[in-house]
C-alpha cells in the first residue's frame, strides 16, 4: 500500500514511486507481477492519472518496471530491481564520502565507521 503524505515538500509523484520501490524490493510486488493501470491507481489513490503516469515513466527509465503494449506495467525481475537499487547508493555513497573527504575526515575513520555498520547488521 502506498501512503501519500501531502503536507511533505516531496512531490507526490516522487513519493509513489518511493513506495512502489519499496514493495518491489521488499517482495511485497513479486517480479512480473502486473501494477495497477494508471487510472486504477490514481482512482485508489485520488490523484491525478498524469501524477501516476509520470511515475511509472521514471520508474520504467530506471528498470523498476516494465510495460507490454496492450498488456499493461509490471514488475522488473528482484536482481535487477536489487542491483539497479544498489547503483543508486553507491552513487549517493560516493557523493556522500567525497565531502566527507573534503571536509578532512581521515579515510581510517571512515573505514571505522563502515565496519561498525557492517558489524551491527550482521546482529539483525
Amino acid at each position: 500500500m502506498i501512503q501519500l503524505n501531502y503536507r511533505d515538500a516531496k512531490p507526490i509523484y516522487e513519493q509513489i514511486k518511493d513506495g512502489l520501490k519499496h514493495l518491489l524490493l521488499s517482495g511485497a510486488v513479486a517480479a512480473g507481477e502486473k501494477l495497477p493501470s494508471v487510472r486504477e491507481l490514481a482512482s485508489s489513490l485520488a490523484i491525478n492519472p498524469n501524477t501516476i503516469q509520470r511515475a511509472y515513466k521514471e520508474l520504467e527509465n530506471e528498470g523498476y518496471i516494465y510495460s507490454v503494449s496492450g498488456k499493461g506495467t509490471f514488475a522488473a525481475e528482484k536482481q535487477d530491481v536489487v542491483q539497479i537499487r544498489k547503483d543508486e547508493l553507491f552513487l549517493e555513497f560516493d557523493v556522500v564520502i567525497s565531502e566527507l573527504l573534503y571536509l578532512s575526515v581521515e579515510p581510517k575513520i571512515l573505514a571505522e565507521r563502515i565496519e561498525s555498520l557492517s558489524e551491527g547488521s550482521k546482529k539483525i
